[in-house]
């Protein structure tokens, strides 16, 4: 039976990392990896989570199964960061899930649970694990306008005609804050916009938010969220702790779904949970715990909000100082995108085959599509990369 098993496609940007490992020069610049790193390289971890982390060695008595959805505290916690007061608690079903990518994956079962012949709208671009999970479980997509290739902003005119498609039964998937891959993102007046669009076309929304307080502040990125979960019938939402909590190994996420109904939570949840069950029983706790520990405790969430606010203003200044060294170096403001954007990623909008030329002539490291990780500069790399970008010819 095995020796039918094909080989899978390489992940293109694990790939990226190999070649980046096994690249012999010293002067070689990681832009490609999606995770933060400090001016050192280093991925840190907060001081909240490791105080957090020694206060649960200390008290922890057991290490047994939780419940299939996580601690409820855990889903209140993150829900609460998420939404604030947007949305009643009773009306909030949620289910802890192994990062992310895990609530993704949930979030299109339970639609696909809902209605078997669901169709997903997706931003072009989007997440490539988006498009991959979608084609593994079989579920039909249509693309959406999201990134002008020009301006290196949003296509709002084109995204809201291709959006006018969509029909009751259909899901739209949006990304919550700090767009992967492209750092272009909607403001709160084009959110209203959507949001009147998604309540005429009737389909439901699917906001992917693993990013809030990377860009503009934790409610400021959680703000077109909340607006969508006050006003549209029901909601699912995907959320990842592994940014901004610095958890990554530790796969902590949540698949949350959000009816104005709160009759309905009990039956969203018992499917949440049915489908944990299915898939991997028990979601990881440590994680989870962690971060409910971080929020609950005054002392610690105000010492995680402090640290995050230093690493979002930290990037906001790489992507400043990058914008002002591209527009000294090739004497044009076409780059001026660059500190418009936010998160950790911006798509600074070439080919494939001067992406090679930046690696293999300067051994600079990015994602084929052109998105480079700003988190993975410091003050002495930006003036490299912005002469790289410039004799590239970019």
């Amino acid at each position: 039976m095995l020796s039918h098993l094909k080989e899978q496609p390489a992940d293109k940007i694990l790939a990226l990392m190999k070649m980046y490992r096994d690249d012999p020069r010293p002067q070689k610049i990681d832009l490609g990896v999606g995770v933060y790193k400090d001016a050192e390289g280093k991925t840190p971890i907060f001081r909240a989570i490791k105080a957090a982390e020694k206060k649960l060695w200390e008290q922890e008595e057991t290490k047994s199964y939780v419940g299939l959805i996580g601690d409820p505290a855990y889903r209140d916690a993150l829900a609460g960061l998420i939404l604030g007061d947007a949305v009643p608690s009773e009306n909030i079903a949620g289910a802890a899930t192994p990062g992310g990518t895990g609530a993704v994956r949930q979030c299109f079962e339970l639609a696909r649970m809902a209605n078997p012949d669901v169709r997903v709208w997706v931003s072009d671009p989007t997440w490539p694990n988006h498009l991959s999970i979608l084609k593994f479980m079989g579920l039909p997509f249509t693309e959406y306008r999201y990134f002008d290739s020009e301006t290196r902003a949003v296509d709002f005119d084109g995204m809201m005609e291709d959006l006018a498609e969509a029909k009751a039964g259909d899901l739209v998937l949006l990304h919550g804050c700090c767009h992967n891959p492209t750092g272009a993102n909607l403001n709160l007046s084009q959110w209203q916009a959507v949001t009147d669009l998604l309540l005429k076309t009737g389909a439901t929304p699917m906001i992917d938010i693993a990013y809030q307080g990377f860009g503009d502040g934790l409610d400021e990125d959680a703000a077109g969220t909340r607006l969508v979960a006050s006003s549209v019938p029901e909601l699912l939402i995907a959320a990842s702790c592994s940014k901004n909590f610095g958890i990554y190994r530790e796969r902590a996420g949540l698949a949350m779904a959000i009816s104005q109904d709160a009759a309905r939570r009990d039956i969203h949840e018992g499917a949440l949970a049915h489908l944990n069950r299915q898939n991997f029983s028990f979601p990881p706790d440590h994680g989870t715990r962690l971060v409910t520990m971080v929020l609950n405790d005054p002392e610690l969430r105000a010492d995680w909000a402090a640290e995050l606010e230093d690493i979002r203003l930290g990037m906001l200044k790489l992507r400043e100082h990058l914008a002002a060294e591209l527009q000294e170096q090739s004497g044009s403001d076409r780059f001026g995108f660059v500190a418009e954007h936010r998160g950790m990623f911006s798509r600074i909008g070439t080919t494939p085959d001067k992406v090679e030329r930046l690696r293999e002539e300067h051994a600079i490291y990015m994602v084929g599509d052109s998105r480079l990780n700003i988190a993975g500069l410091n003050k002495h790399t930006v003036p490299i990369l912005a002469k790289a970008i410039v004799d590239a010819g970019i």
